[in-house]
């Protein structure tokens, strides 16, 4: 067993855990847990976050929230819904993840399952540190089409391209908006006050719409 801690995030990394034991902690834990897991092929990481991790979390969701109310496009939050496919051997929580383009496929769901409901279409991937597992590799097992990664300094936008993630200027989802447009309004989130932000980037999508 392998802890990690840091201002941001602390990561306890567990080797030769078998998908049924991952399953039952998953059941045992339960979704008000205040941490969040990535299992990859055997090996378990289990990552709390802390406020430097989770600020950022909120201000991503809040602005995609506007980006699809101005656009009129209608999603479904699923949060840091567990993703997970027996077939891939893997499973991840995501900061947050939507259903955008196949949100119409989901409305009505109370619950989800990967071997037949489709994955979300975005993906958002906070990590201040570095993980020990291979997010990208599990990710596009589960085929996520989009994931957008956030580092506490810059964010990339990332595509499925043929079973690999290939870095990208605009997103599949919001093709309007490039990494560098979003990434000046998270920038500007840490020294903004939150409504402040939010009105102005509201702002910002109207003139640019």
């Amino acid at each position: 067993m392998l802890v990690r801690s840091t201002p941001a995030e602390q990561r306890t990394v567990l080797h030769n855990i078998s998908w049924e034991t991952f399953e039952a902690l998953l059941r045992d834990t339960g979704e008000d847990r205040g941490s969040r897991f990535a299992y990859d092929c055997g090996t378990l990481e289990i990552m709390t976050p802390l406020f430097e991790h989770e600020n950022p979390k909120i201000q991503f969701d809040r602005l995609i929230v506007v980006l699809a109310e101005e656009l009129a496009i209608e999603i479904i939050s699923a949060g840091s819904t567990t993703l997970k496919r027996r077939l891939t051997n893997c499973g991840i929580e995501p900061d947050n993840c939507y259903y955008i383009q196949t949100e119409p496929r989901i409305r009505g769901r109370e619950t989800l399952d990967l071997e037949t409901d489709p994955p979300p279409d975005l993906a958002i991937e906070i990590d201040i540190t570095s993980s020990s597992v291979n997010k990208f590799g599990i990710y596009s097992a589960l085929g996520i089409a989009e994931l957008w990664r956030y580092n506490g300094e810059d964010l990339k936008f990332y595509q499925l391209v043929e079973g690999e993630y290939v870095e990208c200027e605009f997103s599949i989802a919001f093709p309007l908006f490039s990494v560098s447009e979003m990434s000046r309004f998270i920038q500007q989130s840490k020294t903004t006050g939150e409504i402040a932000l939010l009105k102005s980037f509201r702002a910002w999508v109207r003139n640019k719409i």
